[in-house]
């Protein structure tokens, strides 16, 4: 069956914190190679928090294979800078090492340059993710040097390391 790229709805918000939480934070036996559940505890995203992305400047893009939702990411400009913040990129942990997730990555900078006007793409990336930073640099993100503590009141978790940092990439579009 074929895959498909659609927008998110309000009606997709349970299904895609689902797998944002499977993909960031997942059970015993589901580990991906995104996962942060040594870092991190609890759930990294909510239906609410999905549903709430969902508003004018910001979308939620996921890939399908029929009525199952197989990736997603979120997309939102920044019109103060003209950059569009690309974030929450989960691949369902059994599609993994099969390439959705570089898909599901271009087609959030395509989004953000057409869809959005967006002239760069940010992302904060937890430092400890020695390889995620390395899967986001061979696409041509570069490190910024700039760091931040986790965000304790975001409700993406709970850090089980002390002094846990992200660091924003960046990338022309």
């Amino acid at each position: 069956m074929e895959i498909a790229l659609r927008l998110a709805t309000a009606d997709d918000a349970e299904a895609i914190a689902g797998l944002v939480n499977r993909a960031y934070r997942p059970g015993a036996g589901l580990r991906g190679w995104t996962h942060e559940a040594e870092l991190v505890a609890g759930a990294r995203a909510s239906g609410d928090m999905v549903r709430a992305l969902l508003r004018p400047g910001s979308a939620v893009l996921v890939l399908c294979r029929g009525a199952s939702i197989l990736a997603c990411v979120h997309v939102e400009a920044n019109p103060l800078d003209g950059a569009a913040y690309i974030g929450m990129l989960a691949t369902e942990p059994a599609e993994q090492a099969g390439g959705l997730g570089k898909r599901m990555l271009a087609c959030a900078e395509r989004y953000a340059a057409d869809e959005l006007g967006a002239r760069a793409f940010r992302m904060s990336v937890l430092v400890a993710r020695a390889e995620l930073l390395a899967f986001y640099v061979r696409r041509g993100y570069v490190r910024s040097g700039r760091l931040e503590g986790f965000p304790d009141d975001a409700g993406a978790g709970v850090p089980r390391v002390p002094g846990l940092q992200l660091e924003t990439l960046v990338k022309e579009a």
